[in-house]
């Protein structure tokens, strides 16, 4: 199988720790240059909406969509990262860090890719906005969670913030929010997590 990737994306680099995590070294990593303007031909032949993460398989459909492939993988792999007796809590949980990481990337676009002129700061604002509720909401109702065993939700919420620290250092999302800012220091020490930092 190959995984369609980028080294930036926060969307792949949560396949990517799962794998590391899971010890799937089987998969291999294609590199692709795409944008939501500009998609690459093999990200569209692989996935209609033109995103990436894509795990294209020999046996069946390319899969997309983060979740679906980590599922997927975790399954295969039967790592129990997405465990029955809170499962509910940690799609919950991977869910708050994709919208973190969605809000996240519409705000590089917006500067990236949408001409000066046309960009529309209060839209930017509202993102952002998205963030730090979900951020407050993970470090005031998650912590129980973030501190259990090792599951998904997890890995997803180590990776949003990490993206955070990439694209967006100026935000500055530790500021009033301690606990969580402890949490992600010690996630982040995960050798998984060091093999996965984004770059640009």
């Amino acid at each position: 199988m190959t995984l369609l990737s980028a080294p930036a994306s926060p969307f792949v680099r949560k396949v990517r720790v799962l794998l590391l995590e899971t010890g799937q070294d089987d998969i291999a990593l294609q590199e692709v240059a795409t944008t939501p303007v500009a998609t690459a031909a093999e990200v569209a032949a692989a996935n209609p909406v033109g995103k990436i993460p894509a795990l294209i398989r020999d046996d069946g459909p390319t899969l997309y969509d983060s979740r679906v492939i980590t599922r997927f993988l975790d399954a295969r792999a039967k790592a129990g990262l997405y465990p029955e007796h809170q499962l509910w809590d940690t799609l919950t949980l991977e869910a708050t860090a994709d919208g973190i990481m969605d809000a996240a990337v519409l705000m590089v676009y917006e500067a990236r890719v949408r001409p000066e002129d046309l960009r529309y700061e209060p839209w930017l604002d509202a993102q952002w906005a998205k963030v730090t509720r979900a951020l407050d909401a993970l470090d005031t109702r998650w912590m129980a969670h973030l501190h259990g065993p090792l599951d998904m939700g997890q890995i997803a919420i180590g990776c949003a913030l990490g993206y955070l620290d990439f694209r967006h250092p100026d935000k500055d999302w530790r500021k009033g929010r301690d606990v969580l800012a402890a949490w992600e220091a010690r996630f982040a020490e995960r050798e998984s997590m060091r093999a996965t930092v984004p770059q640009a």
